[in-house]
């Protein structure tokens, strides 16, 4: 799936929050999450952060602006379809557990964005070869942002509540959403989607309403006029 000229709409540091808030709001609803927790939890990613320093999400726009990039989820027609690309003509951003797939083909993603509960030792290594990782904070991760955070180079850390001097809102509820506002809000010239399964039959039923919230909200970034259904 391939969207042409995404438009960088914003400076690349925050969303509109005013815009975004009433859609967290009824996300958080529809899954029975709590707004406080996910705060809280951000205000703990930013004092981690200010104690051992972060990147300034300006180094994302380096990255991104003006390329074509590669936004790989962690469905499990990930690899079949990486074997199908050039990637070496894409920054990749990949979604958390996407970051092994990846690397598995030889290549280091450019960017990956995690709320750490997929291959994390593989997001070390690859934070280590420079991969810039955007570290999202959410109310039940606390317990993964004390164990890898202090281990991961390159940190620009994210939340999906209101952001903070160091915790950056770019959009995106799931790592695999998050991961095209992130190329959305940087100013990519093309994004592609690979390993993306919005319809997954056999999901727990919190994972079901996740994936539809994904579909939902990378449709409404009206980048192109595909069906969000398929992959590319």
């Amino acid at each position: 799936m391939e969207y042409q000229e995404a438009e960088c709409i914003s400076s690349g540091k925050n969303m509109d929050f005013a815009a975004w808030e009433p859609i967290y709001s009824e996300i958080i609803h529809d899954c029975g999450f709590s707004r406080e927790e996910d705060e809280r939890v951000a205000v703990f990613l930013s004092h981690v952060l200010e104690e051992r320093g972060s990147i300034n999400p300006e180094a994302l726009k380096k990255v991104i602006f003006g390329k074509e990039v590669l936004v790989c989820g962690n469905a499990p027609n990930l690899c079949k379809e990486l074997e199908e690309l050039d990637l070496e003509k894409y920054v990749i951003i990949a979604a958390d557990g996407a970051t092994a797939v990846v690397m598995n083909t030889g290549r280091i993603p450019d960017i990956i964005v995690t709320d750490l509960d997929g291959e994390v030792e593989r997001e070390i290594e690859a934070s280590e070869h420079g991969a810039l990782v955007v570290v999202h904070a959410h109310g039940d991760n606390m317990d993964k942002l004390v164990k890898y955070v202090p281990r991961l180079q390159n940190i620009i850390g994210s939340t999906q509540a209101a952001p903070l001097k160091n915790v950056f809102n770019f959009g995106g509820f799931t790592d695999g959403d998050r991961a095209v506002y992130v190329a959305y809000e940087f100013g990519a010239h093309t994004i592609k989607l690979a390993g993306f399964f919005f319809d997954d039959p056999v999901v727990s039923p919190l994972k079901m309403k996740k994936l539809k919230w994904a579909k939902r909200l990378i449709s409404s970034l009206g980048l192109g006029s595909e069906s969000i259904d398929k992959s590319f």
